[in-house]
């Protein structure tokens, strides 16, 4: 190496450059491929793990796209399916028109029309400002309540349900896009608020909600129909996809009730509520010889067309829902149950003393020192010392046998919904007190009709009828309680109880004659009772040799003065009585018409 350096330099020390190489220019090409050759790009060595990865990412890339189309077309494609044909196809449902419900005599008294429905697309949905407006109004609604409603869902939002067809004509009058109509029923209620708690009514969606229209959902609904169909964008319909299935209307339902006696006895029982300005009421109407109810009546009550800002006052079945202590109206069975097993007559004399007596050390009063009454006077005066003393001859088992036997602590048998037992204790915990306070109606409760399916059991000569709220001309049979004879001798002395010397000669009315039982009980107000709050009611049967019906009237919390069942029920019962037996053709059974004096009313009492 030195001595090549040696060689390089020249004597004067200045290095001496070796010749220069001529060198070839060379070829396009060849200069090209120095140029990659040399890149320091390519010229690095790359790991091999790189290049394994690249392909290990791209391989995996294909299976999931393999996976993703495996599970699009056969494990999801129903789900997909689905999916595109929801922004094309629709299930249109073909309504079912619901069955009408009819009283006795065919008369309406719920039915569905046609009422459109108004829906948008809001999406789809084009106006101009004064456009907006008016269909705001015809909707019954603000234009800002337009807006916030068809804001709440891009794809599909209610307008109005059920409206008039005269409405419904002006909105498509506008001609907007993107609103559209579909045809619904609407219940209509003709006869209003006098037959609301027994038929009831539907929600929007045409379900029922209470009443007959709840109780027979199944029956009145029918089954609805559908159609599948194609619609474009716009929402119209392109085509028909598949075969349609035709709705089937619900079946009619004809209730036993009379559109007439009902309203009757509606209008009757408002009128007295206010006229002594009661808090509510209640009028039970039974036909004894089939059974069938043919009022059923309460107050306050409701229009079911309205139904906005209701109260459970107003929607309350009064007397299938509401018990209360029968009181007095339970002395009749007392006798009754007395003269079956032999222990008294008619005529038997019981000794009510001075008008009051002491069981363990509670004092049972009369309202008057009667003295000595025959059986039959204890009905008619309502004396509760003289039915103590009779009960005091019953066994507890007995009695409780009774009560049970004329349906009491148990359900009706109504397909109706709300309907209670009422309260009935097993006669083995009845102290000896109880067993005296029960025979004239209090430590028991009832509803009210309870009570006037009770009182079938002496206009049917001793049979309790079954009782139903359809149309049933056959005669039930009945369940025997009291013999005929029995039951005959109890129906006359129920016609004194409602006669001059009774506590309801204002039950008396024209043409027919009358026979029932007063009641008046104090209400419970925790675990006493409240010191001038009273329920009063009046239960009767007419005509009385061949009773067609039974009347069972309850006014709650009478304030105007006279609380007393004879003067406050009895002559609802009265008015009643007198208008159903003439709709239903009943001849008159007596000639004269008996003199009420009117001064007698202020002195109607009876024992409670």
């Amino acid at each position: 190496m030195k001595g090549l350096v040696r060689l390089l330099l020249r004597r004067d020390g200045t290095a001496a450059l070796p010749p220069r190489r001529r060198l070839r220019k060379p070829a396009a090409h060849a200069l090209h491929e120095v140029r990659y050759a040399t890149s320091p790009l390519l010229a690095s060595k790359t790991p091999p793990w790189r290049s394994k990865f690249l392909v290990a990412c791209i391989g995996l890339s294909y299976c999931v796209l393999l996976g993703r189309a495996a599970y699009v077309q056969i494990i999801g494609s129903d789900f997909f399916q689905r999916q595109g044909e929801s922004r094309y196809a629709r299930t249109l449902e073909l309504p079912a028109n619901r069955g009408r419900i009819l009283d006795r005599n065919g008369l309406i008294l719920a039915s569905s029309v046609p009422a459109p429905s108004i829906w948008a697309i809001p999406k789809d949905f084009d106006a101009d400002r004064g456009q907006r407006r008016e269909l705001a109004r015809l909707l019954g609604m603000t234009a800002a309540e337009l807006d916030k409603r068809l804001g709440d869902n891009p794809n599909f939002v209610w307008l109005r349900r059920q409206i008039d067809e005269d409405v419904a004509e002006r909105v498509k009058a506008l001609g907007l896009k993107g609103v559209h109509q579909v045809k619904e029923y609407k219940r209509r209620y003709p006869e209003g608020e006098a037959v609301a708690h027994v038929v009831g009514f539907t929600d929007i969606e045409d379900r029922g909600q209470e009443g007959v229209e709840l109780a027979f959902q199944q029956e009145l609904a029918g089954r609805h129909g559908q159609r599948r169909v194609i619609r474009d964008r716009l929402g119209r319909i392109v085509e028909d996809i598949g075969e349609s299935v035709a709705p089937v209307d619900g079946r009619d339902i004809q209730l036993s009730i009379d559109s007439k006696i009902q309203f009757f006895a509606y209008q009757r029982l408002r009128d007295a509520v206010a006229e002594h300005r009661a808090q509510a009421g209640s009028v039970v109407v039974l036909d004894v010889r089939s059974g069938e109810v043919l009022a059923l009546a309460n107050y306050p009550s409701y229009d079911p067309a309205k139904r906005e800002n209701l109260s459970g006052a107003q929607l309350r079945n009064r007397a299938l829902t509401d018990t209360f202590e029968p009181g007095s109206t339970m002395k009749p069975f007392v006798a009754a149950l007395s003269l079956e097993t032999g222990r008294v007559s008619p005529n038997t004399v019981i000794d009510t003393g001075a008008g009051w007596m002491t069981i363990t050390g509670s004092t049972i009063r009369d309202t008057h020192a009667y003295g000595r009454l025959t059986v039959a006077e204890v009905i008619q005066k309502s004396s509760n010392v003289g039915t103590v003393k009779l009960a005091q001859q019953i066994p507890s088992r007995e009695m409780w046998e009774m009560f049970t036997e004329i349906g009491l602590g148990q359900k009706p048998q109504l397909p109706f919904p709300g309907v209670v037992s009422g309260r009935l204790r097993p006669y083995k915990t009845w102290r000896p007190i109880e067993h005296a306070t029960m025979s004239y109606g209090y430590g028991l409760s009832v509803s009210l009709f309870q009570l006037a399916r009770a009182y079938t059991v002496f206009a049917r000569d001793g049979e309790l009828v079954p009782v139903t709220l359809l149309k049933d001309p056959e005669p039930a049979p009945g369940l025997r309680v009291f013999s005929p004879r029995v039951a005959q001798t109890t129906r006359r002395m129920l016609q004194m109880a409602a006669g001059p010397g009774g506590t309801a000669p204002l039950a008396q009315t024209v043409g027919y004659s009358v026979g029932g039982k007063t009641g008046t009980a104090r209400k419970q107000e925790g675990k006493g009772y409240a010191d001038k709050k009273y329920r009063s009611w009046f239960v009767g049967l007419a005509p009385v040799e061949q009773p067609r019906i039974v009347v069972a009237v309850m006014i709650d919390e009478p304030s105007a003065g006279k609380f007393y069942g004879g003067a406050v029920a009895a002559p609802v019962f009265a008015e009643v009585v007198q208008q159903s037996l003439r709709m239903m053709g009943v001849q008159p059974d007596i000639a004269v018409q008996p003199q009420i004096v009117a001064r007698h009313v202020e002195g109607v009492e009876e024992s409670f």
